[in-house]
């Protein structure tokens, strides 16, 4: 599990535990309703935890197919690995792209709609620059 996420359920953990606690403190009258509001938070925070990684796992299934129609009209006839970079710290949405008939270059593409796909990232190899690459693109999205 990645720090971030420990920090997010630990934070969401004692926020929850506070909804308890001042649910306990309340007037008789009003104690049911605290807890009913406490568990009701509990089950959203715990659902959001539970939801989210497959969430983002559909988002970049989609993402990646949306980049995979565009790259086939863009350069067809020609091969390509689609990867996103593993880690929390990575937004999940970047997509890399390396082509076989170019080794050693890495193009990141964003991918916000189907109609809004551009390069945002270019890695050469050492000593290259950017628009020297094949499929350089200097379109950049807003």
């Amino acid at each position: 599990m990645h720090l971030i996420t420990f920090i997010e359920i630990i934070m969401s953990a004692a926020a929850i535990i506070t909804l308890f606690i001042t649910a306990l403190m309340l007037p008789k009258r009003f104690k049911k309703t605290g807890f009913i509001i406490a568990c009701l938070a509990a089950v959203i925070v715990l659902l959001f935890f539970a939801v989210r990684p497959f969430w983002f796992a559909y988002q970049v299934s989609v993402k990646t197919e949306l980049l995979n129609e565009y790259l086939e009209e863009k350069y067809s006839g020609e091969q390509w690995d689609i990867r996103r970079r593993e880690g929390r710290q990575y937004n999940p949405y970047h997509l890399e792209v390396r082509f076989k008939n170019e080794k050693g270059w890495v193009y990141t593409y964003l991918v916000v709609n189907e109609n809004q796909i551009c390069q945002t990232v270019w890695t050469p190899p050492e000593g290259e620059f950017p628009d020297e690459g094949k499929h350089y693109e200097s379109n950049h999205c807003e």
